[in-house]
């Protein structure tokens, strides 16, 4: 199964279980990938979470049924996940911009939102630097967290590291640290463990490559050895970053024979002012 074959497959298993109470986990095990993995790219590519997305599809398909059918307002509330009509109201409106009263006095519109279809589409206007290495295994000290993936939570919790660590010194004393078998501080992503998948959490490190001992108020990991590709980023945090993950996943992996390994990747920052045109930065990510 191909990475879009997979991505397409989870979008489906959604559409077809749209009135049941499915996890994420169900989602991701349909793709054939970690929950992690999924939530990262769909929300990559879509600009919206997963749980964003059922949501917004089951209040598209309300809607529909309030125009076409005599179906009561409570019994379309139950029917779409909701325990009271208040609630159900609630998040009506606050998508359609209009109550579930005004749809059937035809006072209001609707907002809807269609099911997804990945396409692979032909661009070039937009270069991708990369290239592929192979790295034997090396070691990480710095600053763990480890984060839910479920309701996003670890989108929330990352931004709130870094300025942490930014903040508080620990980022410069990982560049002092840093003995260059990677150069630079490494964002880490690490949800590959058989346990992590089942508790639906990831471990985000804030860390750097250095094989001494373990400085007082950080931990260690080992890196596996692995083969990684290595995309150059260029331009001002966070949005050179953020392109550059939705150009990875919406065009270079579903045009390569390439799939993700699994194990941890990372992003590598520079020290360079963040805010900078010409900030230089790379996307790691271990494949197969």
């Amino acid at each position: 199964m191909t990475w879009v074959d997979s991505i397409q497959s989870a979008i489906e298993y959604m559409e077809e279980h749209l009135l049941e109470d499915i996890t994420i986990e169900d989602i991701a095990k349909e793709a054939n990938i970690s929950v992690f993995h999924f939530q990262r790219s769909f929300t990559i590519l879509t600009d919206t979470s997963v749980g964003e997305y059922l949501r917004r599809r089951r209040l598209t398909l309300a809607g529909k049924e309030l125009l076409t059918t005599d179906q009561r307002v409570i019994d379309l509330a139950y029917k779409y996940g909701y325990d009271t009509p208040e609630a159900f109201t609630k998040a009506f409106r606050r998508q359609h911009g209009a109550t579930p009263s005004d749809i059937r006095k035809r006072t209001g519109k609707l907002q809807s939102y269609n099911r997804l279809v990945i396409q692979v589409t032909l661009k070039g206007a937009e270069p991708m630097k990369y290239s592929v290495v192979e790295k034997e295994a090396f070691r990480i000290v710095g600053v763990k967290r480890e984060f839910s993936c479920i309701g996003e939570e670890n989108q929330k919790g990352i931004p709130k590291l870094w300025d942490e660590v930014n903040g508080n010194g620990t980022c410069d004393r990982l560049f002092e640290l840093n003995d260059g078998v990677v150069k630079g501080v490494l964002g880490v992503c690490d949800g590959s463990s058989e346990e992590k998948r089942r508790n639906k959490v990831m471990d985000y490190w804030v860390a750097a490559s250095f094989d001494g001992e373990v400085p007082s108020g950080m931990e260690s990991m080992e890196i596996p050895a692995s083969k990684w590709v290595v995309f150059e980023v260029h331009g001002p945090m966070p949005v050179a970053m953020q392109n550059a993950w939705k150009q990875i996943y919406s065009e270079w992996f579903p045009s390569n024979r390439y799939e993700h390994a699994g194990t941890p990747e990372f992003e590598l920052y520079t020290a360079e002012d963040p805010s900078s045109p010409d900030l230089y930065s790379e996307i790691w990510i271990p494949v197969k």
